[in-house]
């Protein structure tokens, strides 16, 4: 052990003829320690909601949509698919149709976002069906259509005429059943369903606002759908308005034909999904236009990067108190061994070396309060990510605790920072030291 850190670490462990001065040290290393595992915590919980909002993101919906800048959808979509199948990077593509519905069940109704899509290729380009909860997906795979029997017609009086007692008949029920089951099936979001108070098996009505001109007017049009399944994506703005159903039942909701709104891409670089929304733009055509994940949550990520700076400069003013404190104790230190410093130097000890001894100590305060902030903040995070110990309001920051995702790169920049501090903070108290004179230090002794 070097000469400056031995004596240095005696003066830590040995005993104050000041106790105060002992309790700053110790306020000291708290401070520290309490600033370090304070900015693990608030980074660990920014880049958790930052990861888990992106996961979330990224994994319910495609990371590339190309649309058509008119309004009047896309046609050829099949050949189109084919083309921009081989552009580079993309792993993926689906078609997909998105509009605006009311869909209502008795006196409860709410508006949401109704994509069609086609199963197969859907599991390509997001994961959403993978998050059904209740139900199945498989009803949405196409089928021939089937109707309803025409026994479903008939008998369908609800009242024996002989008794007058009310009854259910068998072949009513057989009916409405095979009616039910004909109907076009379609996946609800979680908190969507629970505000119909629809579950599996119920019968909801879907309204498309755009509606079709008749003789009176132009009426809204509509159809009833049955609850085939329930999804739950974990991602409020999704579950608690977004709704699925085949590609040609939507098709037919709307009266589009053989059109589609949005061809959806999947690439194998997500970080990459600029450059390859302007490359399917060149290879789609003129009026096609391409937006990605990043542009589309932009405000958002930006939002949380800016949060991060915030929190680190906020919180970081704690390790600056806890310097300060460094800076007393060493200021106090120095008054409390001016003998000391006075004989070591008569004995041939360089000013350098008694500058070296100051700032030894004050960095020991530092690295010992790091290092317990350190194993405090990733405990913490740990424990907080792995249990999920505090729930948050999914109807405000969409999902429903808060995710801890510590990184080994943020407690080496805190670290850095907190020992930095801590060194800055010895520079006064030994440059001090350094200036004491021995013969003015003994006379008196």
């Amino acid at each position: 052990m070097r000469f400056e850190l031995f004596v240095a670490t005696r003066y830590l462990r040995a005993k104050r003829r000041q106790a105060f001065i002992g309790i700053i040290t110790a306020i000291s290393i708290a401070g520290v320690a309490a600033g370090v595992a304070s900015l693990i915590i608030a980074l660990a919980i920014n880049n958790g909601f930052r990861q888990d909002l992106q996961e979330r993101l990224i994994g319910s919906t495609s990371h590339i949509s190309l649309l058509r800048i008119a309004d009047d959808g896309i046609k050829d979509w099949r050949s189109l698919l084919a083309q921009l199948a081989k552009q580079p990077h993309v792993v993926a593509d689906a078609p997909a149709i998105f509009e605006q519905v009311l869909i209502s069940r008795g006196p409860r109704a709410r508006g949401a976002v109704l994509k069609g899509m086609i199963p197969g290729d859907e599991r390509k380009i997001g994961d959403l069906l993978n998050t059904i909860t209740q139900g199945s997906a498989a009803a949405l795979e196409e089928t021939p259509k089937q109707t309803a029997p025409e026994s479903a017609s008939q008998n369908n009086s609800p009242r024996d005429n002989q008794n007058g007692t009310s009854f259910e008949s068998p072949d009513l029920l057989a009916g409405v059943e095979a009616r039910v089951a004909a109907m076009p099936p379609i996946i609800l979001g979680r908190d969507m369903a629970e505000n119909l108070g629809a579950t599996v098996g119920s019968v909801v009505l879907v309204t498309s606002p755009q509606g079709e001109l008749t003789p009176f007017g132009m009426v809204p049009k509509y159809s009833r759908f049955r609850v085939a399944g329930i999804f739950n994506s974990g991602f409020y703005d999704y579950d608690s308005s977004w709704a699925l159903t085949r590609l040609s039942d939507a098709q037919r909701l709307f009266g589009l034909g053989d059109l589609i709104s949005v061809i959806e891409f999947r690439i194998d670089d997500i970080y990459k999904a600029d450059q390859v929304s302007r490359e399917l733009e060149d290879a789609a055509g003129k009026g096609f236009m391409a937006t990605n994940w990043m542009e589309q949550n932009k405000a958002l990520f930006h939002a949380l990067r800016l949060e991060r700076l915030v929190t680190f400069i906020t919180i970081g003013l704690i390790v600056f108190v806890a310097a300060l404190n460094i800076l007393i104790s060493l200021i106090m230190m120095v008054m409390e061994k001016t003998k000391d410093i006075a004989v070591l130097m008569s004995m041939g000890t360089k000013t350098s070396q008694v500058r070296n001894i100051f700032m030894a100590q004050g960095v020991l305060i530092g690295v010992i309060g790091t290092a317990i902030g350190l194993v405090l903040g990733y405990a913490i995070s740990y424990a907080g990510g792995r249990y999920h110990m505090i729930s948050l309001s999914p109807e405000v920051y969409s999902i429903d605790y808060v995710p801890f995702a510590p990184r080994l790169i943020d407690g080496a920049l805190v670290a850095l920072v907190a020992i930095g501090v801590s060194f800055v903070a010895t520079l006064y108290p030994s440059w001090s030291a350094g200036r004491t004179l021995p013969a003015e230090a003994l006379r008196y002794e």
